[in-house]
């Protein structure tokens, strides 16, 4: 039985590279391609819609140019059709865009730059459900888990994100839907996590740690 799948990348020719390798398996059979979340939302919709089906699976970038990131492109996705598996395929390994994909539903994590048979394979393990990750991905995990007083909690990676632009407190606060007072409150306890004492060192310690990009 093979493994239906469609795939969600901005680069074209990322996304025939990838077919190429994948369909190159008899046992995988790419039904769409599509290059932003709001295209793969609707493709979701209207395969489930039709006569053929859901694919089993998406591979989900999680840069996506404009609109909508593939994150928040795979929480909708797996509100809508919970039985449809979500792979992560991407170049980006911070701790950030690890923890975000898992969260909001992502069955598994592999970086772009696997071997062939190792991209193969987590593509079989996510379809049927099995949680896979590549071996950068888990030791990072790992370290998060092995130090847990120091580990930054989802939130305050997505406040240290938004900051990242350039957005101050309020700005923070109005994009995340919280308060302002709410953001210094994590602020403090983050600073204290990373031994810092100033939103720049914060930054600076997140992105040498590879906690945001």
């Amino acid at each position: 039985m093979s493994i239906r799948l469609m795939m969600v990348d901005d680069h074209p020719v990322v996304r025939a590279g990838l077919r190429a390798l994948l369909e190159a398996d008899d046992q995988i059979e790419v039904l769409a391609e599509v290059g932003s979340g709001t295209e793969a939302l609707r493709m979701l919709d209207e395969l489930a819609a039709s006569e053929e089906g859901a694919p089993d699976l998406v591979l989900m970038d999680l840069n996506l140019g404009h609109g909508i990131g593939g994150i928040e492109t795979t929480r909708t996705l797996r509100e809508r059709h919970p039985d449809v598996q979500v792979l992560a395929v991407t170049t980006f390994d911070a701790e950030a865009d690890i923890v975000g994909a898992l969260a909001a539903g992502a069955t598994g994590y592999v970086l772009k730059d696997s071997p062939t048979q190792a991209l193969i394979d987590a593509v079989g393990e996510a379809a049927a459900g099995r949680s896979i990750l590549s071996p950068e991905v888990q030791q990072r995990l790992v370290q998060r888990m092995s130090n847990p007083a120091t580990a930054l909690s989802p939130r305050e990676i997505e406040i240290l994100e938004v900051l990242a632009t350039g957005a101050t407190n309020r700005e923070a606060a109005k994009a995340l839907f919280i308060s302002e007072s709410t953001v210094k409150t994590h602020l403090v306890h983050l600073y204290d996590k990373l031994g810092v004492d100033s939103r720049t060192s914060a930054l600076r310690v997140a992105r040498e740690r590879r906690l945001i990009r």
